[in-house]
């Protein structure tokens, strides 16, 4: 367990505009949904790319 306050948070931009807090570690990856799980080889799917667009920049 981590200290209270220690997670940093970004911002992404869901897929409605709406802009959601996630840590700093996922910025650039999310987990996938349901129907992307597996791969075409049946391997569980850990890991998907996140779109640079998708990515707040902080002023």
């Amino acid at each position: 367990m981590g200290k209270t306050g220690t997670t940093k948070w970004g911002r992404i931009k869901g897929r409605k505009g709406n802009v959601i807090l996630v840590p700093e570690s996922e910025l650039t990856y999310k987990k996938p949904g349901p129907a992307q799980r597996y791969t075409s080889s049946g391997a569980k799917r850990r890991k998907i790319k996140r779109s640079p667009k998708a990515i707040v920049k902080s002023a």
